[in-house]
Formats: structure tokens, sequence, C-alpha cells
């Protein structure tokens, strides 16, 4: 079942909350008027002045020499491991991570890049000697390690920094690169109280997104050393990437940077405070990790709870049996909070 998936039939006619993900944000008006307003050019000529700029901002603001703007996050992952890695060679990875999980084996299938996947901890990292052991020695039977892609933040947990810096020592003593997928980087920027350079500096590339908890429309943007990145912007051509006036888009990011880093820390609290409400109703399991609540139903009525959230104008993804994965992002709003909070202790009531 797609983790896409909610509960049939539960999408309520007027919605007041969207729960699902941090995906569902719409540009707001001041990010519209900036898009309209954008100055633009030929990006494959390196003429868009607007994407140029979104460029240099996040390559200045993660202590990287160049960085390249993409449509989406998977596509960022995807060309990133490709720059790094040639046919034959291997990712070291975690099994529960996007880039081996959720990206359709795209650098298998497209790449001929091998995934080697380790158990992810319970904290969202992987364990320094598992790494070392999943390392392959020079053999002609195997393939290649050359990159270790790590997630931050995963599940909404927040790695921290000494256990990253555990698990990068290991690859760089073996001499491999490494790689982030940083897509909500700034949300573990925001719970770890740090810059952005305190984590992309300990990375080779980072693959930042601009679509999830920053609210713009769609776009990654992936950062590290010129001679990967052009690399990356020779994959990004070969896998249909290629803009032209794509610079209404990277207003749209820019305008995020500005903006919505900073109330990152509303969308924290709200989880913490939709966390506590149902630990009180005592009707299930919940975990919360920044942005993110994950609460399993007791007696696994998943279906039922979406039924009446969604009378509520509620929606959330409560397809299947385990945990439901809540999302809070920009677009939730003081009255839609509410009106969760109060169908839930109905509900449970």
């Amino acid at each position: 079942m797609s983790q896409y998936t909610q509960t049939p039939g539960a999408r309520p006619q007027q919605v007041l909350c969207d729960l699902r993900s941090d995906t569902v944000t719409r540009p707001d008006a001041g990010m519209r008027a900036v898009m309209a307003d954008a100055e633009v050019g030929d990006d494959v000529y390196g003429e868009d002045p607007s994407i140029n700029r979104l460029e240099s901002a996040l390559a200045e603001r993660a202590g990287k020499e160049a960085a390249l703007f993409l449509p989406t996050g998977t596509q960022s992952n995807l060309v990133a491991m490709l720059a790094h890695c040639g046919r034959g060679e291997e990712v070291i990875t975690g099994r529960d991570y996007h880039v081996y999980k959720y990206e359709a084996g795209g650098a298998s299938a497209l790449g001929g890049v091998v995934l080697d996947a380790l158990r992810v901890s319970e904290d969202g990292g992987l364990e320094p000697a598992e790494i070392a052991a999943a390392i392959k020695e020079d053999d002609s039977h195997h393939p290649i390690s050359r990159l270790l892609s790590l997630e931050n933040t995963h599940n909404g947990k927040v790695v921290s920094l000494a256990r990253l810096d555990k698990s990068i020592a290991v690859a760089r003593d073996a001499g491999l690169a490494v790689h982030l997928d940083g897509a909500r980087v700034f949300n573990a920027v925001t719970a770890l109280g740090c810059e952005l350079t305190d984590i992309a500096g300990r990375f080779d590339s980072v693959s930042i997104c601009l679509s999830k908890g920053l609210g713009a429309p769609v776009g990654s943007v992936l950062v590290g050393p010129t001679e990967i990145i052009a690399r990356a912007r020779r994959l990004r051509k070969m896998v249909g990437g290629g803009m032209r006036q794509a610079g209404v888009l990277a207003a749209a990011g820019l305008y995020a940077l500005e903006h919505n880093v900073a109330r990152l820390a509303e969308d924290h609290a709200r989880a913490a405070e939709l966390a506590e409400t149902l630990r009180g109703l005592g009707a299930g399991t919940v975990a919360h990790n920044t942005n993110m609540v994950f609460f399993t139903p007791e007696a696994g009525n998943n279906a039922a709870l979406g039924a009446a959230l969604a009378e509520a104008g509620v929606v959330i993804s409560a397809g299947g049996t385990g945990a439901i994965r809540m999302v809070l992002h920009k677009d939730v709003t003081s009255e839609g909070f509410e009106a969760t909070l109060a169908a839930l202790r109905s509900h449970y009531g």
C-alpha cells in the first residue's frame, strides 16, 4: 500500500487542516507576488538570474562552493549518487532512508549503482560498526564502496552532530565520500540550534528540499564542491531535468529561505502539543519528533479515526493498521489546529 494512502471516503468537502505531509503547503500571497515578478532567463544557458541567486544563496549558506537547482528531492539525490558513483560502485545507506526505500531504485536502474542498506537505529542514525562491516574489501567479487548516504531528519528524528561524526569518520577512514539527504535539514538546524554550515560542512554533498517545511511549490537544491555539482548538472540534463525560464520557481525558493526557516519552530511546538494531547487521551502509543507525530491507535482502528477527523474537516493518512504520521506545517492555521485537537478529544472522549 502506498505511503500516501488515506482512509477511503475520508476527504472532507471543506478541509480545515491537512496533516498528511508538509508537502501539501501552497504558496501564500507574498510568495506568489515574488513569483509573478521574478526575473527569468534560460537556465540551460546559465542565464536565469533568479536561479543563479538561489544557487549562490544556498551554496553560501551551506558553506559550499556550488549548488544546483532541481525539480525534486528524488532527482537531487539521484544525480548526487550518480555524480559520486560509477556503474558497479556502491552506496551504503539506511534501509528505511528515502534514497533506498522511496526513490524507486533509480540509482540502480539508471546508473548501475548498488545500494547496500543497513539497519536504521532508533535515533535515526546508522551504527559505525555496521557501516565499517559493510565497506567492501578491494576484491573483484564485490562492488566498490564509494559513498555513504545519511539522512537528517529521519522520520522527524534529529540525528545529533556527534552521532553524524561517528558515522562519517568510518566512511572517511575508508576513503568514501559522504552525502546527506537533507530534505528537512532546516528542521534539524532548528531543533539543534545550530547553523546550516554546522551540518552541511560535514558532508561532501547535501540535498535540501524547498517544498516541504519551507513551503515552496516545487524544487530542491544540491550543494557541494564545484566538481561534483558540475557532474550533477550534466546528469540533471541526462535524466530530463534541464530547465529554461524556471526563475519563477527559484523566486519561491528564495522567498521560502527568507521567510519560512525561522518559523519552523512553530511547527515543532505544535507537534509537541498534539503529541501531548494524544498521550493525555490514552488511546494509543505516541511518538513525536520535530514537526511529526506518530500515533498508533489501540485496536488498530485507524479508519475510524480518519473518518471521525474528516467529519471535522481534518485530513490524515489513516490507511492500514500501523502508526499514523501527522505532520505540522505552515499551512496549519490556528483554527485548523484547534479543530484537530477538539475532534481528537471528541472521538476518544
